[in-house]
């Protein structure tokens, strides 16, 4: 059966064929342009594709199903920030950093996380947006900051398949927060988490925890997986509650995790070498996988560089397909590679693509 992957990078989107043992480069759209989001549309096979060009602003583009060309669509847009506002940042659109479907009864409904932090909510596909001004004027969001960027930003929203109301969102640097009726209200979700970056008495506090990629797993919708600053974490209870995984083979920092979408014992990440180097251990790039909800985890470099290696893989840089067994995985530095076996063993594409953002499967 054969896949198509996209992948967007800083230099445009590169789509992919994959057929069993084969892969090739189909097509390449907006070549030049910084790619920062993508989202494949299961319900009506949209493709969504979004542009950080600069001082040219955000942009974002729909391909239809069976469609050759994209339609520009409205990008999301804050309101105008208030005079006496205490909000040391600016209310402007900067980047879309996550892109998510709403439920299978929700036809055309998409949200939309960006740098500095807001949550948008689209009802028509992208012809217009929402901004979710429940979480954007919760208290807490006072004390968020940002991360990797020097603002904060929502890079994960997981929508719950069997009850489209509740949703839940990551923020760097502020913690994850849940919905149960659509978004009008919010409730903070980062119990257990730790913030080892602040002040002792201040570790524990949700509203400034950095998690660093948050997915579900849709067949068992309650199990969350959560590669965070600090340690890698997962929840059995839809996000009320996070335990930490312990003994994590090579390091526990880290951006991407993938999780299989009908197992969600059954988890992929891409261990790196602290938060002040940001490369693989030893520059010798591995997979890791655990099978068992992070009793156990295994160890897999074959078909990876093992030597001078320097490759980063961003939040977005890993996926697996419905199959659950064929990975795809982009990194920093142009590396791209495929897994047809769960991870166990990684094919080279390309070494000198430009830096991938983030990857998928449709």
């Amino acid at each position: 059966m054969s896949e198509c992957a996209y992948l967007g990078t800083r230099k445009g989107l590169f789509e992919l064929s994959i057929d069993p043992g084969h892969w090739h480069l189909k097509a390449l759209h907006f070549l030049g342009d910084p790619v920062s989001m993508l989202l494949a549309d299961r319900r009506d096979g949209a493709l969504y594709t979004a542009l950080n060009l600069g001082h040219f602003g955000a942009k974002l583009y729909r391909r239809d199903a069976g469609a050759a060309d994209w339609t520009e669509i409205a990008a999301p847009a804050y309101p105008p920030k208030p005079e006496d506002s205490a909000d040391p940042f600016d209310w402007t659109l900067r980047m879309i950093w996550s892109l998510a479907a709403g439920g299978p009864d929700e036809p055309g409904v998409l949200w939309a996380g960006t740098l500095p932090g807001g949550l948008f909510r689209s009802a028509d596909r992208g012809a217009s947006w929402q901004l979710v001004e429940s979480l954007w004027n919760a208290p807490q969001r006072a004390q968020w900051f940002g991360g990797g960027y020097d603002v904060p930003g929502i890079h994960s929203i997981c929508v719950d398949p069997r009850d489209s109301r509740k949703v839940l969102v990551g923020v760097s640097c502020g913690g994850v927060w849940r919905t149960a009726d659509g978004g009008a209200s919010w409730s903070l979700s980062a119990h257990g988490m730790r913030a080892d970056y602040m002040p002792p008495e201040q570790d524990e506090n949700e509203a400034v925890q950095d998690p660093h990629r948050i997915v579900r797993a849709d067949g068992t919708p309650e199990r969350l997986w959560c590669q965070h600053h600090n340690g890698i974490w997962r929840s059995g209870n839809g996000g009320a509650r996070w335990d930490e995984v312990a003994d994590v083979p090579l390091s526990n920092f880290g951006f991407a995790v993938a999780v299989h979408p009908r197992d969600g014992d059954t988890a992929w990440f891409a261990p790196a070498k602290t938060d002040t180097l940001r490369i693989p251990v030893d520059a010798a790039l591995a997979v890791t996988r655990t099978n068992d909800g992070g009793k156990t985890f295994s160890l897999f470099r074959s078909g990876l560089p093992q030597e001078h290696c320097y490759d980063l893989v961003y939040r977005h840089g890993l996926a697996v397909a419905d199959d659950g067994r064929t990975l795809v995985m982009g990194s920093t530095t142009g590396g791209l590679w495929l897994s047809a076996n769960g991870g166990e063993h990684w094919q080279t594409v390309s070494t000198t693509l430009p830096p991938v953002y983030v990857v998928c499967f449709a």
